[in-house]
């Protein structure tokens, strides 16, 4: 559980679910993700490569994470070949984001 340390205690997701969470948003971003980038301090921007099904399946992950973790605003784009995933939290919460930035970062470079 060391792993989740940086899920906020204002997280309403039971704790037993909390790894299985992490893993379904690793297993797409080790899937989609393309690139990432942070336009401001507060967002975290994520290009994730498109196809059949997929901006569902992000726009299903992003309501489930924010009606547990009420902090975060998704923001979903669809383009033709990319979707545009918007992940932005208050100033409380920028330690989270940060957190969220890294460990996108590291799983990329797996």
């Amino acid at each position: 559980m060391s792993d989740l340390a940086w899920v906020p205690q204002s997280c309403t997701l039971p704790t037993e679910e909390r790894p299985l969470r992490v893993a379904e948003w690793d297993e797409l971003f080790a899937e989609r993700l393309t690139a990432m980038s942070r336009p401001e301090q507060l967002r975290l921007h994520l290009d994730l490569a498109g196809g059949p099904g997929v901006e569902e399946r992000v726009r299903d992950l992003a309501e489930r994470e924010g009606g547990c973790c009420s902090f975060f605003a998704f923001s979903v784009t669809p383009g033709e070949n990319l979707i545009g995933l918007d992940i932005a939290v208050d100033q409380r919460h920028a330690a989270v984001l940060e957190a969220l930035a890294a460990r996108t970062a590291a799983g990329t470079r797996s």
